[in-house]
């Protein structure tokens, strides 16, 4: 049990310092390579909160796929370190990309208060935790599949469209400067 306190103390640590680091780095890759030390200590808490498969589609997916990606796309638009702007005044941001940002606000807020609303529904507490699946219900990796999929789709759905989004934004911004 102590070793159990030990550990989650210890992959606590890391992930709140590496989390912190990424912000604070003015090295793009950097903050890539310490947002993937943050991802690997998250495993480690889900391994001490009995979560293998959590854990290890962690390190697969974030750590492996995205966090990989990004570091290509980082690396691919050779971003420098980051530049203190001489001119103490706001940059002048178009209209356009403004506009576009209020919208996809708005319906990342649209999306939060439907999900709230959905949870909060007419289900208690644990129904909405579970997604109306038990754990007994939930025992292989086919039934995880499917709960992840055909419950949670439009979540996916919507952080790859957001992932989408933050990369062409990155490119748009990188290419802007050139």
């Amino acid at each position: 049990m102590a070793a159990d306190v030990i550990a989650f103390y210890v992959f606590a640590a890391i992930a709140v310092v590496a989390s912190l680091l990424v912000v604070g780095q003015r090295s793009p890759i950097y903050s890539v390579l310490l947002l993937i030390a943050s991802f690997a200590a998250l495993a480690g808490l889900y391994v001490l909160l009995d979560a293998p498969f959590v854990a290890v589609i962690q390190i697969i997916i974030y750590a492996g796929a995205i966090m990989v990606l990004f570091l290509f796309v980082v690396m691919l638009l050779n971003v420098p370190h980051e530049a203190v702007p001489e001119d103490a005044g706001r940059p002048v941001v178009p209209r356009g990309p403004r506009r576009l940002g209020a919208l996809l606000g708005v319906a990342l807020l649209a999306e939060l208060i439907w999900s709230l609303w959905r949870a909060s529904g007419a289900h208690d507490a644990q129904t909405a935790m579970a997604g109306a699946h038990s754990a007994a219900d939930v025992q292989s990796v086919r039934q995880i599949g499917y709960v992840l999929f055909a419950d949670y789709g439009f979540a996916f759905e919507v952080t790859s469209i957001l992932i989408l989004v933050a990369m062409v934004g990155a490119v748009v911004l990188a290419k802007r400067e050139l």
